[in-house]
């Protein structure tokens, strides 16, 4: 081969399918045949989901003829993708069908990639952006983990069921894509400074999904379904854009840092979107931008703005800021020495998040 020729090549693989809207979860059967998925499913979901959308998946697989089992599930910790995965072999699953909030599918499309098998998700909530990407959080001993998972070859999310989650669900959820915005910011400064690959596909693509709840924040409100039809596509779209990068760049920087280092320290006071959100008012301010403008968008949403409204000290969030830098080697805005104690509570109380 001349040198100079070209030969970089990658792989980037999409959900095949994605239905959305009202009363889809009937078309379950239909969405398997399409994929010539047959056989053993296994459904992963817990105790409030089964009652709500796993018993319905179950009874329509079952009357078009497919062997259907079910496990309950708690967090997803090691430990239990290690009973999805025993349950799956034991009964010779031949497809997954994750069935819940973002535990349960990361569960699934955990132990699909091990088992090398493929999954459907079937959200019942919209916590956050991963019920459409290959990346999965599992937590382990030392904290959580984001690892590479299967992408789910469909997604079928009924804006009913939805919508009979609780509502700070679906507001996380959408926190969540609104921190996009400061996630393509750190990907961009890394590409100035660090060189680090880019693409301007995946990048377009998350900030479009932040800014089209930002701008729709008004029509975003509890108990309407009309508000989960709003937010669900940008939510979906924004995990394709992880496929499209090949990584988690494009909707994970500086603020989702910021939320793995508060995870640590005040574990279980707040939702990871939450979180997000809050981190990206601050990390938008570093980036010299707009905060306000998020900052008013999570309050219209409902999502929360401050320490308060998360349930975490002041100290927590300062230690969190300061800390944050040290939870992964990715590059962003804070830099590898990160925030000082003084920079930390000046940025805290500047945004109003303290």
């Amino acid at each position: 081969m001349d040198e100079g020729d070209f030969t970089k090549a990658r792989s980037i693989l999409f959900p095949r399918n994605v239905l959305a809207g009202h009363g889809v979860l009937e078309q379950i059967p239909e969405v398997c045949r399409d994929f010539g998925l047959s056989g053993t499913a296994l459904i992963v979901t817990g105790s409030k989901t089964k009652d709500v959308a796993a018993d319905i998946v179950t009874s329509r697989l079952t009357e078009s003829g497919f062997e259907v089992q079910t496990i309950m599930a708690g967090d997803a910790t090691e430990e239990n993708l290690k009973k999805v995965e025993c349950t799956a072999r034991e009964i010779g699953a031949t497809f997954l069908l994750g069935v819940g909030g973002g535990s349960k599918i990361d569960l699934a499309k955990m132990a699909a990639k091990d088992l090398g098998l493929e999954f459907i998700s079937v959200p019942t909530s919209a916590s956050h952006d991963g019920i459409a990407s290959g990346r999965a959080s599992i937590k382990g001993e030392g904290g959580p983990l984001s690892l590479d998972a299967r992408v789910p070859v469909g997604v079928v999310a009924d804006t009913s069921i939805i919508v009979q989650a609780p509502y700070r669900l679906l507001a996380a959820g959408c926190a969540d894509v609104i921190s996009n915005i400061t996630a393509v910011k750190d990907w961009e400064y890394a590409k100035r400074l660090r060189g680090e690959e880019f693409s301007r596909s995946a990048y377009s693509l998350a900030l479009y999904t932040a800014e089209t709840i930002i701008d729709n924040a008004d029509l975003i409100k509890p108990n309407l379904e009309e508000s989960v039809w709003v937010a669900i596509r940008p939510i979906i779209i924004s995990g394709v854009s992880m496929s499209v990068a090949g990584s988690s760049r494009p909707t994970s920087g500086s603020e989702h840092m910021f939320s793995h280092a508060l995870d640590m320290i005040a574990p279980g006071k707040a939702l990871h979107g939450e979180q997000c959100g809050v981190g990206a008012i601050m990390m938008m301010y570093l980036h010299g931008g707009d905060w306000t403008r998020l900052r008013e968008a999570l309050a219209k949403i409902g999502a929360p703005t401050s320490a308060k409204e998360l349930g975490v000290t002041k100290e927590q969030v300062i230690e969190a800021l300061v800390t944050a830098h040290k939870v992964r080697s990715r590059f962003t805005i804070l830099g590898h020495v990160g925030l000082t104690h003084e920079a930390a509570e000046r940025l805290a109380t500047i945004t109003k998040v303290i």
